[in-house]
């Protein structure tokens, strides 16, 4: 059996914009049992949006990680999925040994950070966003997108860190610039520091217009453009 792209007729010419918008703000989570499964997410120390209980036949229950548009939901009659079998839930985050402690501090499992070995897609590891093979320790080059941890709830639904510190070009708008949390701006103004002191080395004098140098450097890096020498 042959397949072969498949192309819509758009009048307005324009095939890859789309002109109405669509938010991505839940996603499904098959459980067990939902007590547990509540306390877990609880504990993760997610917002707990609603607990609605329509009795035996029907419970819905939704958390919100912090700095998330998207939310997750379980509950009882809300999926016909198998418990646990929901993987590759990525969860971004600015610094993912910050994301690893918080976690394990709760009391939550959390797998070593890893990386992947560049263009290797069989093995014998859980398959992942870049292949099978798991190499211990964060991307040596610390690049962006390329370190991950993993854990999993009480089902087995499997969760994953992925750090990202610099986006792709594109993927942000740099009029709408915004950070999620505290730690990720504050992560952000760290990583413009050690930048513009190498500008600063660079040009031998000390610059008094850090705060806009600081600023320019935090947009294009979120935004994935050219950074500011």
């Amino acid at each position: 059996m042959s397949t072969k792209a498949v192309h819509t007729n758009d009048p307005t010419g324009d095939a890859g914009v789309a002109r109405v918008a669509m938010r991505f703000e839940v996603v499904v989570i098959p459980v067990s049992d939902v007590d547990r499964a509540k306390e877990f997410y609880g504990k993760l120390g997610w917002r707990l949006d609603a607990d609605f209980d329509g009795g035996k036949d029907f419970r819905v229950i939704q958390f919100t990680p912090p700095g998330s548009g998207c939310s997750v939901i379980f509950g009882r009659n809300v999926t016909a999925a198998a418990p646990g079998s929901v993987q590759g839930l990525y969860l971004i985050v600015s610094d993912i040994q910050a994301a690893r402690k918080e976690l394990l501090d709760r009391g939550i499992e959390v797998g070593e950070v890893f990386h992947g070995t560049s263009g290797v897609y069989a093995g014998a590891d859980e398959p992942y966003l870049f292949g099978r093979q798991r190499v211990s320790g964060p991307d040596p080059g610390h690049g962006s997108y390329r370190s991950f941890a993993s854990f999993r709830d009480p089902d087995g639904n499997g969760w994953l860190f992925q750090e990202i510190t610099t986006r792709l070009p594109g993927r942000i708008d740099p009029p709408t610039t915004a950070f999620a949390s505290a730690s990720d701006l504050a992560s952000a103004l760290r990583r413009a520091a050690t930048a513009h002191g190498e500008h600063e080395k660079r040009t031998g004098q000390t610059d008094a217009n850090w705060p806009d140098w600081y600023a320019e450097y935090m947009v294009r890096e979120q935004a994935g453009g050219e950074l500011p020498q």
